[in-house]
């Protein structure tokens, strides 16, 4: 009885939890449609707010500008992010240790003390602008690539590339052949995930952005200051469909990934073990 209770208990908690992060959500998608710019009074159903909103040209400025970026920043995290996973990965335990650390340190630090410590170091070196959120982008994705990449390493066969690299084959063709396909999975959410998290930041990007630039959360900022507009429901609710499917694309390429590896390491010690009965 005590713990039909308890489980009761907990499936409630999570439930209200559940509930309160996402009844706002579907509010916003709900008054996207609304043929009325009241919150408060359903006027009928309507597409005129989304069809305001591809009209506005100052919109589809921010939103080339933000696909952009978030391609740009996404894939330059991306190369880099997965040499750093691999240089950090042969390193020794101690030095492992601590250049994870590091790594933490930029995932785990307050987007207001990044924004604000880029923007100080950029105007000193650079004018503020595209450039400067480019940086800005790459610097806070890498982190979240490497995170991505690491496990895939750990778990990583190295003895088929150490072979291939006995019978000739250099590194290159060793790593592009051998080892990337097995840190593929790894590598793509990696890649989805900066790309996701360049979209969605506005904070850093507010500091560290010029005169003339606008990524759709900053515009969403400057409009909202102005005053709610439906476009701004309508604009919201694209972005929250187009970042839940670029999370439901990730978690579904790390879970057939992940499917494959083990599938790969059962297959291999059914081999071991009829090598080793014979």
């Amino acid at each position: 009885m005590v713990e039909k209770l308890k489980d009761l208990m907990s499936r409630c908690y999570i439930a209200l939890i559940l509930l309160f992060l996402y009844i706002p959500i579907f509010v916003l998608i709900v008054l996207s449609f609304n043929n009325s710019r009241s919150r408060v009074v359903w006027g009928g159903f309507t597409l005129d707010w989304y069809r305001g909103l591809f009209a506005n040209a100052q919109i589809r400025e921010a939103l080339i500008t933000t696909l952009v970026l978030a391609f740009a920043s996404a894939l330059i995290a991306t190369i880099i992010g997965v040499s750093g996973a691999l240089g950090i990965h042969a390193m020794s335990r101690r030095n492992y240790r601590i250049m994870m650390i590091f790594t933490n340190i930029p995932m785990l630090n307050a987007d207001i003390v990044t924004g604000i410590a880029l923007m100080l170091w950029f105007i000193h070196f650079i004018p503020l602008g595209f450039g400067s959120v480019l940086l800005a982008h790459i610097t806070f994705n890498i982190p979240y690539v490497i995170m991505s990449v690491m496990p895939q390493l750990q778990r990583m066969n190295i003895s088929i590339y150490e072979a291939a690299r006995d019978l000739g084959a250099n590194a290159l063709y060793g790593f592009f052949k051998i080892m990337l396909p097995q840190l593929m999975g790894g590598v793509l959410s990696g890649f989805f995930m900066a790309f996701t998290m360049s979209i969605d930041d506005f904070v850093i990007t507010y500091f560290t952005k010029g005169a003339g630039v606008n990524t759709l959360s900053t515009m969403i900022y400057g409009e909202i200051r102005k005053g709610i507009k439906p476009e701004m429901y309508a604009l919201s609710t694209l972005i929250f469909l187009v970042v839940l499917c670029l999370l439901l694309v990730v978690n579904h390429v790390g879970a057939r990934n992940e499917k494959k590896n083990r599938k790969y390491y059962l297959a291999q010690e059914s081999n071991e073990r009829e090598e080793f009965t014979l």
